[in-house]
C-alpha cells in the first residue's frame, strides 16, 4: 500500500476520507485560491470538522512553505 499511496493516492488503498483529506491538501498546493467552501462541506461530510480542517489546512500549506523555502536555500542538495 506505501507504494501505490508514494505513486498515486487516488489509487491507493484508503479511506473515502484520508481521499477527500488528501484531494483537498493537493487542491491546496496547486492553487490555494480555488479552494473555498464547498471544499470545506466536502471535508465536513467526509467526518472533519472545523478543527480539523483547519488543522489539515495549516499542516499542509507549513509543509508546502517550508519546502520552498528549503528549496530557495539548496537545502539538501549536494
Amino acid at each position: 500500500m506505501v507504494n501505490a499511496l508514494r505513486n498515486d493516492y487516488r489509487t491507493a488503498s484508503i479511506s473515502e476520507q484520508d481521499r477527500t483529506m488528501l484531494d483537498y491538501v493537493v487542491k491546496l498546493t496547486k492553487d490555494a485560491t480555488k479552494c473555498g467552501r464547498e471544499d470545506h462541506v466536502k471535508l465536513r461530510a467526509a467526518g472533519f470538522d472545523d478543527r480539523g480542517i483547519l488543522q489539515i489546512t495549516l499542516i499542509a500549506s507549513w509543509f508546502n512553505y517550508i519546502n520552498r523555502a528549503a528549496d530557495a536555500l539548496g537545502v539538501g542538495r549536494d
